[in-house]
């Protein structure tokens, strides 16, 4: 069992690592912004159901004060006319609905009193709501400003690597310019001093050498035959 709280705490914990990751606190500002104003669309719904039943019920005291007016009218003229039962029977009737009048009235001032309520939910809802887009919107231009700063300064670094290697690049090829200009030097100089021979040269040296001796051969050979002719004569 211990184990497997364990494991739930770090699939729990690798999970919202994840979402951290994922999550734009931009998105989730506007996405708490929407919901305010879904909550506010729904106090003002509210205010507009209350406002409706109020107004219904005071447009039906008004039809029964119309109805009390005429039944007392209708008494007066029953008394008028000696008609003292009739006109008992509609102060009877004005007097239920001067009752259902009462009544009204208390509803009506419920839902007065409801509506005072929520109105002033509505306000108090609609500044908070204000608020907090104004905030958001800060919080939002921060994060985008941050944001664009952490990508630049992230070019700027991979920037800076790259130029670090073009720069080693041009240290080592420098470097072997260098060394190259430095060994030709050498070589011109111990070439200068006879200190390295021109084995071309030494070549044809020799050769000249050996057509010389080769010259010289022939005339020894030629001068002994005529002193062998000259001996025999």
């Amino acid at each position: 069992m211990g184990l497997l709280n364990r494991m739930g705490t770090v699939i729990k914990a690798k999970m919202n690592k994840l979402i951290g990751r994922m999550e734009d606190p931009r998105e989730t500002l506007d996405y708490s912004y929407e919901k305010q104003l879904d909550l506010l669309q729904n106090v003002k719904r509210g205010v507009a159901d209350v406002a409706t039943s109020k107004k219904r019920l005071q447009l039906q005291k008004a039809k029964l004060e119309q109805n009390s007016e005429k039944l007392e009218a209708q008494a007066r003229e029953a008394i008028a006319a000696n008609r003292e039962d009739l006109a008992r029977l509609a102060l009877e009737r004005k007097q239920a609905l001067t009752s259902q009048i009462t009544g009204l009235d208390k509803e009506i001032a419920t839902l007065e009193a409801e509506q005072e309520k929520l109105v002033e939910a509505e306000k108090r809802l609609s500044t908070k709501i204000e608020v907090f887009r104004s905030k958001k919107e800060t919080i939002k231009a921060q994060y985008s400003a941050a944001e664009a700063q952490v990508k630049i300064s992230e070019s700027v670094s991979g920037i800076s690597e790259e130029m670090a290697d073009v720069g080693m690049s041009i240290e080592r090829a420098e470097s072997k310019t260098e060394e190259m200009k430095a060994r030709s030097a050498a070589l011109d100089e111990l070439l200068a001093e006879g200190t390295l021979v021109d084995f071309t040269a030494g070549e044809d040296d020799i050769e000249r050498e050996l057509a010389k001796i080769g010259k010289q051969g022939s005339i020894e050979t030629e001068l002994a035959r005529l002193k062998s002719e000259v001996s025999k004569k």
